[in-house]
């Protein structure tokens, strides 16, 4: 659990962890990369058979393309393109601001499952195939937004300093955030991780992960 004191997060919950030198920084670097990609190895065989299900369902219940493509910022402020399981209505939609709540009412029926088990999410095991993404950090937002963040935020950029992942410690502990303070919470948990980040506190995160999606909270 997050716990606010004094502007800064808190993980009562959270294993204790130890600060790296550079050297087991770096091995750890390693050690997670590989893990990663052989995480998503195995994930692929998820990924095809909910590919090839929702290619079927598509037309009847979420009409359009399959896939959402966004431009986001990732590792050291560097754009890249997330790819999604597209849950929103092909409508033209106006621009959303950075600050903007998300239009609830553009998500399908089908997207709303979809967000709900997080399965939307499964397609960036292609990003980290790619080695843009990992499966556990802080997670990339849309690249227009996140320009505007880096000026409105403070310490948005240090968040960047880590891989962008799938999951992280602020969607398991902070869940869904739109407006500005919400954000400000959202960094905070980032910057938590970026500074204590261990593979314990990775699989912990996996777990909360896990947690959060039978719960079905935080969608």
């Amino acid at each position: 659990m997050l716990d606010h004191h004094a502007g800064a997060w808190e993980v009562s919950d959270c294993p204790p962890v130890e600060s790296e030198n550079l050297r087991e920084r770096s091995a750890r670097h390693i050690v997670k990369t590989c893990s990663d990609r052989f995480a998503a190895l195995l994930l692929l065989c998820f990924l095809v058979p909910i590919a090839i299900v929702l290619i079927v369902l598509n037309p009847f219940l979420n009409p359009g393309s399959l896939w959402f493509v966004q431009r986001r910022m990732g590792y050291r402020c560097q754009p890249f393109w997330a790819i999604k399981f597209r849950t929103m209505t092909t409508e033209q939609e106006v621009k959303r601001g950075a600050f903007d709540a998300l239009e609830h009412d553009r998500i399908t029926a089908l997207g709303r499952f979809l967000r709900k088990t997080r399965i939307d999410e499964l397609p960036q095991i292609i990003n980290i195939l790619r080695g843009e993404m990992s499966l556990i950090g802080p997670r990339p937002d849309a690249y227009d937004h996140a320009r505007v963040y880096l000026q409105a935020v403070p310490g948005y950029r240090a968040r960047h300093e880590v891989m962008p992942g799938i999951s992280g410690l602020a969607q398991t502990e902070v869940g869904y955030v739109d407006g500005l303070d919400g954000v400000r919470r959202k960094v905070a948990a980032d910057l938590h991780y970026v500074a204590h980040a261990t593979a314990r506190m990775d699989l912990w995160i996996v777990w909360r992960t896990l947690v959060v999606v039978l719960s079905g909270r935080g969608t």
